[in-house]
């Protein structure tokens, strides 16, 4: 594996699986996503942590925490796999995690989590088969 790494992210080139990560923020508000070649080759390790998460929010969202003042903490875990793709991660979470069900219905309503659309509805699908 190969990373990259600034103050408040680090990013993960994993040549095994031909892949691309990268994890952003700490306590109140942490987020890991799959990233393109391209985004990865953009990450400088002099870069802002802002200009950083910039580059990766374009990215699949993997996982998300939140931790803040606004309501109660919360985990949303759009990619269920996210630990066994990302085990170098130091992933960060507390609450409640969301229901498939509440996931799958932000995936398709967020325009930020177009990138999760496809793997969602077919996560749905074979939940849906396995059902019956």
């Amino acid at each position: 594996m190969q990373f990259k790494s600034g103050i408040g992210w680090k990013a993960c080139f994993d040549e095994e699986k031909d892949r691309y990560f990268g994890e952003n923020g700490g306590t109140q508000s942490y987020n890991l996503f799959e990233l393109t070649k391209e985004q990865y080759d953009r990450l400088d390790e002099t870069m802002s942590e802002w200009d950083a998460c910039k580059i990766m929010y374009d990215g699949r969202q993997m996982y998300k925490s939140v931790n803040d003042r606004c309501g109660p903490p919360y985990k949303i875990e759009f990619d269920p796999d996210y630990k066994t793709l990302c085990p170098w991660a130091s992933v960060v979470g507390s609450g409640k995690t969301w229901t498939d069900e509440l996931t799958d219905a932000a995936v398709e309503l967020l325009d930020s989590e177009k990138n999760n659309r496809e793997q969602r509805r077919k996560r749905r699908e074979e939940r849906e088969k396995a059902k019956e």
